[in-house]
């Protein structure tokens, strides 16, 4: 009776033993093993059906070449002259200034020149800081 209670002790007693189950996640952006990161990202590209439509790329002749560059010159040499229009040949001075919906505003201070662009119709604005030389 002894021996059959040592045995039926002895199947429980292995039957209980276990151990703790860890999670641990595979992506690094879960808290992961940092070298998978290679791993995941070319078996989700391996896996990327959709494949992104490429232009045709179209050789221009002389004479479009020609066109758009004769295009940039003269809408350079107009904004040149709208510039010294609006500047004179002294180049930028002090004050507030209108071309159409932007407002443009030029002071000096400590960093050199600035000059404040806002767009009255859409309300977005930069800031222009030109150093001192």
């Amino acid at each position: 009776m002894k021996i059959l209670l040592y045995i039926i002790l002895g199947i429980i007693s292995n039957a209980l033993y276990s151990q703790d189950l860890v999670y641990k996640p595979k992506n690094p952006a879960f808290g992961g093993d940092t070298f998978n990161y290679q791993w995941l990202l070319s078996s989700a590209e391996a896996q990327n059906l959709y494949k992104e439509p490429q232009e045709p790329k179209v050789n221009k002749t002389e004479l479009e070449r020609f066109t758009e560059n004769l295009n940039s010159q003269l809408l350079s040499q107009i904004t040149r002259s709208l510039f010294q229009q609006q500047f004179g040949t002294d180049g930028i001075t002090e004050g507030t200034y209108t071309f159409g919906s932007l407002s443009v505003e030029v002071y000096p201070s400590g960093g050199g020149l600035v000059v404040d662009i806002l767009d009255t119709e859409t309300g977005e604005q930069t800031q222009v800081i030109i150093p001192k030389n």
